[in-house]
């Protein structure tokens, strides 16, 4: 067997394991997550496109399964292989209270993907109001750049997403 073993190469039970393992980080079944850490599973495994449980339990919407796994000594910031983290997949969902699950926990509210595009960013471009008023009152710079030297109002407004633009333009001072 190699350092990195394919597929191919693991037991299938093995492999059944790990698909419920991730199967029920997507379900938000937050007790039985528990008890597999608890009982030794790596609180940051990861699936064959890098997310981790707590990506898959947040991009699913379950702050509790969240809390459980970031409590059990996940990484609140572990990016996927496209580098989004479990905050800009929450605030992509709508997800407040997860977001909140992960902010509460220590996740990096400027913690961008490589295209720079932050989790306020990612909430303004959807007219998610709520959780652009969120991520400021926790500290996410309004005034941050993605790779393009655009802000979050500025992607607001640029997808028409028209009351995060304008609660945007209020909090900075700026007209619509």
């Amino acid at each position: 067997m190699t350092a990195n073993p394919s597929a191919d190469d693991l037991d299938p039970r093995l492999l059944d394991f790990a698909r419920e393992v991730f199967d029920t980080a997507r379900r938000g079944e937050a007790a039985t997550l528990a008890s597999l850490i608890d009982q030794g599973l790596p609180p940051n495994l990861r699936n064959d496109k890098g997310d981790s449980l707590v990506m898959l339990a947040s991009y699913h919407g379950h702050a509790n399964a969240v809390r459980a796994l970031v409590q059990r000594g996940a990484d609140p910031d572990l990016r996927n292989d496209n580098g989004q983290t479990p905050l800009a997949g929450a605030a992509f969902k709508g997800y407040t209270e997860v977001i909140a699950a992960l902010l509460d926990n220590g996740a990096d509210v400027e913690g961008a993907s490589p295209d720079g595009r932050t989790a306020l960013m990612i909430a303004a471009m959807f007219n998610r109001v709520d959780i652009v008023e969120m991520l400021i009152a926790r500290g996410a710079n309004p005034s941050a750049q993605d790779g393009a030297g655009n802000t979050a109002f500025d992607v607001a407004n640029g997808m028409g997403a028209s009351d995060a633009a304008a609660w945007l333009a209020r909090a900075s001072g700026r007209t619509v």
